[in-house]
């Protein structure tokens, strides 16, 4: 990638929060209402883009949407071949002088597939403009009316992705606690909260701000259902 390329358009990451539309910022919605082309990033297993329906209310009419397949990958390290193949694309429009919008659920800049185009893109010469949005963990503390932490406590945010030991580990060091990620191994996390005396302070939500969002308040009686991809439990030790 030659850094001395000149790109006339911006790249826009915007954080368009965790699903109801009026969480998004006014500096997220007029960087939508002027970008030309929206990069709607979707997983190999879904055919559509939640960041996309969040976005859709402020996108002007005549923009156009790109959708982009990403790989579920824990580690930079694993970048593939599509990564590149996306990160050409982009540049290919800005080199056109169009500026280009990639919308992300929550924070850009926060276990965002954002980083991954953010990090090769950096260094090409690109104007980037990246935009804040408001973290799942935080909209459902404020849906459900729960403070996430006060005082001295130590909030601890863990990937329910991450070794189960480290889980654990972490676990056994927190005050307040956000799971997030938790569908994949549900019922292990589960147990873990158990054995740690957090179950009974637990609680989950999916799809936070959406239409089907669900709240789960007795976990535990949960523990071998099926969840979302976009699940979060939030939970913290009890006082002694």
């Amino acid at each position: 990638m030659n850094s001395a390329e000149t790109f006339t358009g911006t790249f826009y990451g915007i954080g368009v929060g965790p699903g109801d539309p009026e969480l998004l910022t006014v500096k997220a919605i007029n960087a939508l209402k002027k970008i030309d082309v929206l990069i709607a990033p979707k997983t190999e297993k879904k055919s559509d883009s939640v960041a996309l329906s969040i976005a859709q209310p402020y996108l002007k009419p005549t923009v156009e949407i790109i959708y982009q397949t990403f790989p579920m990958i824990r580690d930079f390290a694993e970048e593939t071949e599509i990564f590149a193949a996306n990160t050409s694309e982009i540049l290919q429009i800005l080199r056109g002088g169009r500026n280009v919008g990639f919308a992300t659920i929550g924070d850009p800049m926060f276990y965002s597939t954002y980083i991954y185009i953010f990090r090769l893109l950096k260094n090409s010469g690109v104007k980037i403009v990246t935009i804040p949005g408001v973290p799942a963990f935080l909209a459902i503390a404020a849906q459900i009316g729960r403070p996430l932490a006060f005082g001295n406590d130590i909030l601890t945010i863990i990937p329910a992705t991450a070794d189960l030991d480290d889980v654990k580990n972490f676990l056994a060091r927190a005050d307040a606690t956000v799971l997030m990620k938790v569908y994949k191994n549900f019922p292990e996390i589960v147990d873990a909260l158990k054995s740690r005396g957090m179950i009974d302070d637990a609680v989950l939500v999916s799809r936070c701000g959406l239409d089907d969002e669900k709240i789960i308040t007795d976990v535990a009686a949960h523990r071998d259902e099926r969840l979302n991809y976009l699940s979060t439990i939030l939970t913290r030790r009890k006082s002694e």
